[in-house]
This record gives C-alpha cells, sequence and structure tokens, in this order.
C-alpha cells in the first residue's frame, strides 16, 4: 500500500508540472495583430515560438487596437480570470500619439501592475520610447515609467517592443518590417520580434513555478 501510494503522489506531481501555463497578452494593436492575418499576429507566433521551445503554454490575445493604458487599466480585472498564470504587458503607444501626459500614463501601469501583484501574477512589462515631438522632458518621464514600475513591483522588463526592428538604425531596412502605415509591424517583423522577446517570455513562464 505505502508503495502504491508514492506512485500516486509521484503521479500527481508529475501532472501539476505538466499542467499548461496560460499568459494573458493585454496591449493594444501591436498585441492584437492590427492589420494581419490571425494566424500571423503576435500572439499566435509567440505561441508557436514558445512550443517550439518546448512550453506548454497557452497565449490569450488581450490585445484591443486603439487602446490606451486607462483602457488597459479597466480591463485588467476580467483578464485576469482564474485560469491566467502570467500576463504581458504592452501599453502606452496610444497614450503617445495622444500626447497623454506620463504622469497619467503612469498611474494607469501602476494600477494595472498593482491589479496583477494582488493576484499573484507575474508580469513582463514591455516599455516603448517617446520620440523627441514633445520635448525632453516629456519623453524622459515617459520612457523612464516602464523600467521604475518592473524595478517597484518586481516584474520582468523588456526594454522596446519594436525595438529589435530599428535596432540598427538603418530606416531603409527596417521599412521591410512594417505595414504601409509605419507603424504596425507585418508578419515577417512580427517574427523578428518574437524572436527577441521569446526568451524573456520563457523566463516569465519560470516564474509561475517560483
Amino acid at each position: 500500500m505505502v508503495r502504491n501510494a508514492i506512485a500516486a503522489v509521484v503521479l500527481l506531481a508529475g501532472a501539476a508540472q505538466a499542467q499548461t501555463v496560460t499568459i494573458a497578452a493585454l496591449g493594444d494593436s501591436l498585441t492584437q495583430g492590427y492589420g494581419l492575418p490571425v494566424d500571423d499576429g503576435f500572439v499566435p507566433q509567440l505561441e508557436q515560438w514558445l512550443s517550439d521551445q518546448g512550453a506548454d503554454v497557452a497565449v490569450l490575445n488581450a490585445g484591443v487596437s486603439g487602446d490606451t493604458t486607462a483602457g488597459g487599466l479597466s480591463r485588467v480585472g476580467w483578464t485576469l480570470s482564474p485560469d491566467v498564470d502570467a500576463m504581458i504587458v504592452t501599453l502606452g503607444g496610444n497614450d503617445l500619439l495622444r500626447g497623454i501626459d506620463p504622469a497619467v500614463s503612469r498611474a494607469n501601469l501602476d494600477g494595472i501592475m498593482q491589479a496583477a501583484q494582488d493576484a499573484q501574477i507575474p508580469v513582463l512589462l514591455v516599455g516603448m520610447q517617446a520620440s523627441n515631438n514633445y520635448g525632453p522632458d516629456y519623453k524622459a518621464a515617459f520612457d523612464s515609467m516602464y523600467p521604475e514600475l518592473a524595478s517597484e513591483y518586481d516584474a520582468l522588463y523588456y526594454p522596446s517592443f519594436l525595438g529589435p526592428l530599428v535596432e540598427e538604425g538603418d530606416v531603409a531596412a527596417a521599412r521591410a518590417f512594417f505595414q504601409p502605415d509605419g507603424i504596425h509591424p507585418n508578419s515577417e517583423g512580427v517574427a523578428v520580434i518574437v524572436d527577441a522577446m521569446g526568451p524573456t517570455v520563457l523566463d516569465l513562464i519560470d516564474k509561475v513555478d517560483e
């Protein structure tokens, strides 16, 4: 009987370890996959990349085109359903396009991070960088809110969603990775982003078991 009991415990432990990790990707059009066939968007490509690395994971698309940090804050409560184990947050691009005060955006992101902390959900916060159009003070406040909030909430931080497409500084080469609007990545651009961000998402999965 003791031998059977030990076997049962081992089997249950194995089943627990094999449980699929569910990640909610909370974001805007970059997450939602604007302008792309469903299978070419960020979420499906990321899920496939993670699967190819051997991860048992499901990535939920909680991206809404046009959403701001305020919209993300209003949705985070029901996004963090009981079956969600971790969350990727990619918000702020539309705040930037609208010139919203970085203090307001920061407060919204802070609310999102607090909701995840209250739910004991690990987070990967994806940053963005402002252009110089609004001046150096705006840029400094906007750019810094991401790493500072990630540090405050002991979250993982990835510097820039679109960074891998432009990091070489070759504007002409970067255009090949964007749709005609010059804002949203095409399927090839998404693949580059996923390849670059994927290892950090694997780190996020590891935090689920901590």
